[in-house]
């Protein structure tokens, strides 16, 4: 649930009113008719008008920031692994770290000998 005043940006048009999607905007009321589709009531500047609208055309201008952030870091880092040639890195980006997830699953699962848990220990002890 947006905040009143909170800024948003309208992402979908799902009623056909001709939103201006991609545009900034500003949540002004909320609309608590049981009977009505809408959540929102929003005033966009640019347009200089008040819509009403339902959530799902809604969208935090944070959060859509940071999946735009995401996304070009990921294409920045498989750029990198392919012009440095690290196979390794590219498939973990590929993948989405599911080999890591996998492998310390694995490791978990492992039962530890005696003498490496000796070992461990007083490798911890000297440090």
């Amino acid at each position: 649930m947006f905040k009143l005043g909170q800024k948003i940006v309208i992402v979908a048009d799902q009623f056909e009113q001709n939103l201006p999607i991609g545009e900034h905007a500003y949540v002004i009321a909320y609309d608590r008719n049981a009977d009505n589709a809408f959540d929102y009531i929003i005033r966009v500047p640019k347009a200089n008008k008040n819509f009403f609208v339902p959530a799902d055309d809604l969208e935090l201008e944070e959060r859509l920031l940071r999946e735009e952030a995401d996304r070009v870091e990921r294409e920045a880092l498989i750029d990198f692994a392919l012009a440095t040639h690290n196979e390794e890195l590219f498939r973990r980006i590929m993948n989405g770290d599911e080999e890591l997830a996998e492998a310390l699953e694995d490791s978990v699962n492992e039962v530890q000998t005696r003498e490496d848990f000796i070992k461990q220990i007083n490798l911890k002890a000297w440090i």
